[in-house]
């Protein structure tokens, strides 16, 4: 698919797809008219990107975690990581579970919230 279709797809502008080749992170096809051509995959990929991206992974760990969230790699494949990498990982994992026990905290709240609205008024 062309970029713009890659683009609806995705919901990651034509500029983001650009910038996330350009960072490495996606390699989309090339016609022989030398337009990006993107394949399904590609787009998949463009979503843990931008999944990623969004919970404030920095594209550099980005680049290295990537291929072993979308490429199908085993847990038990031989990687080798220095233990600066492995320190960032763990940061960021438990920053985001600190993100989502806050979210399930917020989300009990407006329950309880609603669920005392309906009491009251009956509705």
């Amino acid at each position: 698919m062309r970029i713009s279709e890659a683009s609806r797809a995705s919901g990651a502008s034509p500029r983001s797809l650009r910038h996330y080749e350009d960072e490495g992170l996606i390699v989309p096809g090339r016609r022989g008219n030398g337009f990006r051509d993107y394949c399904q995959s590609t787009v998949d990929r463009v979503l843990v990107v931008r999944s990623l991206l969004e919970s404030g992974l920095p594209v550099r760990l980005i680049r290295e975690v990537l291929p072993r969230l979308t490429d199908g790699s085993e847990a038990g494949d031989a990687v080798v990581v220095d233990a600066a990498f492995l320190h960032e990982v763990r940061s960021y994992r438990d920053r985001l579970a600190a993100r989502v026990a806050a979210l399930g905290d917020q989300q009990a709240a407006l329950d309880a919230y609603l669920r005392e609205a309906v009491r009251r008024t009956g509705s």
